[in-house]
C-alpha cells in the first residue's frame, strides 16, 4: 500500500473547513438521497433466470436525442458456452422495446420476445465450450418505472438523458443478461447524439467525430462490469479535471458538469484527490487505474456509482466518498445477491467515515454518533436483506447503509486495526471476488483468516439477527477497586445476547481512563484497579457499539453479603434475593422504597427459601433502596431499575 501524500490532504482538508464552516455529517444517510431506480418492476425481475452463456463483450451502439425520451441502435454479445451445446440464448429486454432484427453469423436468425425475455434461436447450434455472438437492432421508449432507469428531464431550461439501472433496470434500455451472476469482461459503446453536447460514460473516451448535426463518442471500458454498472448521460456538459499524484503513478478524475453549476461544483469536487488517496493507502490501488474515474451531473437526488463515471446530483463531502468507495466495495467486488447489498452500501458508508477519521477527524465521532442513533431508532431489523421485491428494503438506510457500516466498526473495534484492515485487503483481492461477485460468508471467512477467530456468533447477531442491546451498568468503589456489574437486555428476541467488548470511561474532575470489558453474560461483573477516586462512569462515550437506552449508576452493595446477594443490579424485569442458609430459616418481609421514602413492594419470605424473584418491570426507573429486618438483624442497600425500551 501507497503513503498518503500528506500535505494534499492537509491542505484541501483546510480548504474544506473553510469553505463549509459549521459543516457537520450529514443526520439523513447518502441512502435518503439515493434511492435507486425502477421500483416498479421488483417482482418481475427479483430472481435470475438461468442462463447457458456468460458474457465476454459488449458492443452497443445507440442514438440517441437528450431532448427526447427514446433510444435505438444496437447491442452485440460475444459470449461462450461452459456447459453443454446452446441451440438459444435469453437476454432480459423490456416488452416496451422493440426488437427490429437478430443478426448470427452475420444472417437474420429467428427470436421471440415475451415478456421482459428475449429469446434467439441460434442455428447451426454453439457447441459446449464454443465462443460466438449475436447481434440485436432494437429501438423503443424504455418503460417509465417509478423513479426510472432511463430519464429525459431539463437543467436550467437544456435537455438531459442519463441512465440509473440499478437495481434490475438495465433491461429497460438495452438487450443483456440482467442480475449479478455474470459482469462482461469488457465493454465499447458507441453513442451518437446531436452536436452541442457532450456524453459522459464509463472508462475511456477514445474518439469524438462529428459528421453535420451528429456527433459519435466511443467509449471503452477493459474491466469486468456488471450490467447495472454501465451508464450513459448526454447534455450540453462543462469538462474539467483534477489529477491524483501517487508513488510514481496519476490519476485523472474527468468532471463533467452542468455549465451554469461547473464554477461552484470545481470548489467542491477537488476533495475527491485526497480520498481517493486515503482510500488507495487502506484498500490498495484505485480498481480502473489504467482509466480513469469521474463525476456527471444529472438530475437524480444523490448519486450512483457507475462504473469509473459516478453520476452526482451535487459535491457534497459525504456524497462523493461514498460514490469513490464504491469503486472498490460496489463495483470491483460486486454483491453476489441483494440481499448481501450491505457488501456495496454498509461499505460504501463506513468508508465515508474513514475520510472523516483522516481528513477531518473532529467530526468522525459525530459520523459514528448519526449511525447509531439511526439504528437504534427502531428495534428490530437485520442487515441481511431478506425482500429484495422492494427499492426501499434493498437500499434502506438504517440497515444495509448505517447498521452494516456500524458492524465493520464494531468488528474494526474488536479485532484491532491490524487484522481488520488485512481481511479487508485480502477480500478485495481474493481471485473468487476481486472484479466479480461475493457473498457475506466469503468476507466472514476472510476476517476470521485475519483474527483466528470463530465470528460465527457476531454475524448470526448483528448480520442475520436483528435490534441492539441495551446495558445495564452498576458500580462501586472501594479503595483502588472498582467493581462492575452489567446486565444486557435486547430489542429484539431474535437475539438471546449481544456477546461484545464494552467500553466504559472512569472519570473525575481531573483524570479518566477508557477500560475495556469483554461482555459474555449477563449479570457479569468485573473488577479494576484504578489509581485515583472515580465520581462518575460512562457506557460507550465514543460510539464504538450499536446500543441504546443504556443506564449507569453507582449502587452501594455489588457483591454478596454475608446474609443477602442481590442481583442483577440494575435490573429492569426482576429482582433476585438470594439467601444465606442462617437468613433463609427467619421470616421476615422484603420491603421496597422509592427515593422519597415511600413503600413501592412488600413482599413476605417464607421459611426456607432460599430464594425471592421479585418483579419490577411495572416500577418506573430510578434509584430504590430496600430493607429486611429479623431477629436483629437489618440489612438494606440500593437497587437501580434500567428504564424500558418499549
Amino acid at each position: 500500500m501507497k503513503t498518503i501524500l500528506l500535505s494534499a490532504c492537509i491542505l484541501l482538508s483546510l480548504v474544506l473547513r473553510a469553505q463549509t464552516g459549521d459543516f457537520r455529517p450529514a443526520d439523513q444517510p447518502v441512502a435518503d438521497q439515493e434511492k435507486k431506480a425502477n421500483s416498479g418492476l421488483f417482482s418481475r425481475h427479483a430472481s435470475e433466470e438461468a442462463r447457458n452463456y456468460d458474457v465476454s463483450w459488449y458492443r452497443c451502439h445507440w442514438v440517441v436525442d437528450p431532448a427526447v425520451r427514446a433510444i435505438s441502435g444496437s447491442v452485440t454479445t460475444l459470449f461462450t458456452v461452459p456447459g453443454g451445446a446452446a441451440d438459444s440464448v435469453v437476454f432480459d429486454m423490456a416488452a416496451a422495446l422493440v426488437a427490429d432484427s437478430v443478426l448470427f453469423h452475420r444472417l437474420p436468425v429467428t427470436w421471440s420476445h415475451s415478456g421482459d425475455r428475449l429469446r434467439i434461436n441460434l442455428s447451426p447450434a454453439v457447441p459446449s465450450q464454443g465462443r460466438d455472438s449475436v447481434t440485436v437492432f432494437y429501438h423503443g421508449i424504455p418503460p417509465d418505472q417509478g423513479f426510472g432507469s432511463f430519464v429525459q428531464s431539463v437543467h436550467n431550461g437544456v435537455p438531459i438523458l442519463w441512465t440509473l439501472s440499478e437495481p434490475y433496470g438495465s433491461s429497460d434500455w438495452w438487450p443483456c443478461r440482467n442480475g449479478l451472476s455474470d459482469k462482461a469482461d469488457s465493454i465499447d459503446i458507441f453513442l451518437e447524439f446531436p452536436a452541442g453536447n457532450r456524453s459522459a460514460g464509463n472508462g475511456i473516451l477514445v474518439s469524438e467525430t462529428q459528421s453535420g448535426g451528429t456527433v459519435v463518442h466511443h467509449w471503452k471500458h477493459r474491466y469486468p462490469i456488471a450490467p447495472y454498472l454501465v451508464c450513459m448521460a448526454v447534455t450540453n456538459y462543462a469538462k474539467y479535471s483534477h489529477f491524483v499524484p501517487f508513488q510514481g503513478d496519476t490519476l485523472r478524475v474527468d468532471n463533467y458538469i452542468y455549465p451554469e453549476d461547473s464554477t461552484s461544483a470545481a470548489s467542491q469536487t477537488g476533495i475527491i484527490v485526497p480520498m481517493i488517496q486515503v482510500y488507495d493507502t487502506l484498500f490498495g490501488t484505485y480498481p480502473f487505474q489504467a482509466e480513469k474515474y469521474g463525476h456527471a451531473q444529472f438530475g437524480w437526488g444523490g448519486g450512483m456509482e457507475h462504473q469509473t463515471m459516478t453520476f452526482v446530483t451535487s459535491f457534497g463531502f459525504e456524497l462523493l466518498a461514498h460514490e469513490l468507495a464504491h469503486m472498490w466495495f460496489g463495483d470491483k467486488v460486486t454483491c453476489g445477491s441483494w440481499t448481501d447489498i450491505w457488501l456495496n452500501e454498509g461499505f460504501a458508508t463506513y468508508l465515508s467515515g474513514l475520510c472523516y477519521e483522516h481528513l477531518i477527524p473532529e467530526l468522525w465521532k459525530r459520523f459514528r454518533e448519526v449511525r447509531v442513533k439511526s439504528v437504534t431508532s427502531s428495534p428490530g431489523g437485520s442487515v441481511y436483506c431478506p425482500d429484495t421485491t422492494s427499492v426501499n428494503r434493498i437500499f434502506d438506510g438504517r440497515l444495509s447503509y448505517a447498521k452494516g457500516a456500524l458492524i465493520l466498526h464494531q468488528l474494526r473495534w474488536l479485532m484491532g486495526d491490524g487484522p481488520f484492515f488485512t481481511a479487508l485487503n485480502h477480500y478485495l483481492a481474493d481471485p473468487q471476488a476481486a472484479y466479480g461477485f461475493a457473498r457475506t460468508s466469503q468476507l466472514k471467512a476472510h476476517l476470521e483468516s485475519a483474527c483466528g477467530c470463530d465470528l460465527t456468533e457476531y454475524f448470526n447477531d448483528w448480520y442475520t439477527g436483528e435490534g441492539y442491546p441495551s446495558y445495564q451498568v452498576g458500580w462501586q468503589q472501594q479503595g483502588d477497586t472498582v467493581a462492575i456489574t452489567v446486565n444486557q437486555t435486547q430489542s429484539h428476541p431474535s437475539v438471546s445476547f449481544f456477546e461484545m467488548d464494552i467500553p466504559l470511561k472512569f472519570k473525575n474532575e481531573t483524570r479518566d481512563t477508557i477500560l475495556r470489558f469483554h461482555h459474555t453474560f449477563s449479570g457479569q461483573t468485573f473488577r479494576a484497579i484504578l489509581p485515583f477516586a472515580v465520581d462518575s462512569v460512562l457506557f460507550d462515550p465514543d460510539y464504538q457499539l450499536i446500543s441504546a437506552n443504556n443506564a449507569v449508576s453507582q449502587v452501594e452493595e455489588m457483591v454478596p453479603s454475608k446474609y443477602v446477594a442481590v442481583f442483577p443490579n440494575p435490573a429492569r424485569q426482576q429482582v433476585t434475593f438470594r439467601f444465606s442458609p442462617s437468613l433463609a430459616r427467619e421470616y421476615f418481609t422484603i420491603v421496597l422504597f422509592d427515593m422519597t421514602g415511600k413503600r413501592v413492594l412488600e413482599v413476605p419470605h417464607h421459611r426456607d427459601e432460599t430464594s425471592r424473584d421479585l418483579p419490577v418491570n411495572d416500577l418506573p426507573a430510578g434509584l430504590y433502596s430496600y430493607l429486611l429486618e429479623s431477629n436483629g438483624i437489618r440489612i438494606n442497600g440500593k437497587i437501580t431499575l434500567a428504564p424500558s425500551t418499549e
